[in-house]
């Protein structure tokens, strides 16, 4: 069974980090990409950042580069989402995701989903 479990949000003032992790079970992840994506209130669905598990190439969406690191950790099926220089507008709900096309993941219809994690930035 596909299982993807986001854990790590919670409240942080602006400037601060966090650090989000993704624990992956249930199918190969050789030839996997691994996305985060995030819902602000009153907004659609937006990604991240995503990396490939073959060879731990990155991607980041335009707003995040330079603040947030999504890295991985083969031998504990495990993503991580280091988040720095954090901003009020990074405050979402944060969801990982998985799918063996990177193009899927790019398009954003990934095949699978976390139940996602609160990241709330707030002085």
């Amino acid at each position: 069974q596909v299982q993807l479990v986001e854990s790590g949000g919670g409240l942080v003032q602006p400037g601060g980090s966090l650090r989000l992790s993704c624990a992956a079970s249930g199918f190969t992840l050789a030839y996997y990409a691994i996305g985060w994506f995030r819902r602000a209130p009153g907004k659609e669905r937006e990604g991240v950042s995503a990396i490939t598990f073959s060879d731990g190439s990155t991607y980041y969406a335009d707003p995040v580069k330079g603040r947030f690191t999504v890295s991985r950790d083969n031998a504990k099926n495990m993503v991580y989402l280091q988040m720095n220089s954090l901003k009020p507008e990074d405050t979402a709900v944060y969801y990982c995701a998985a799918d063996s096309s990177l193009r899927k993941m790019i398009q954003g219809v990934p095949d699978y989903w976390g139940q996602g994690t609160q990241v709330t930035v707030s002085s």
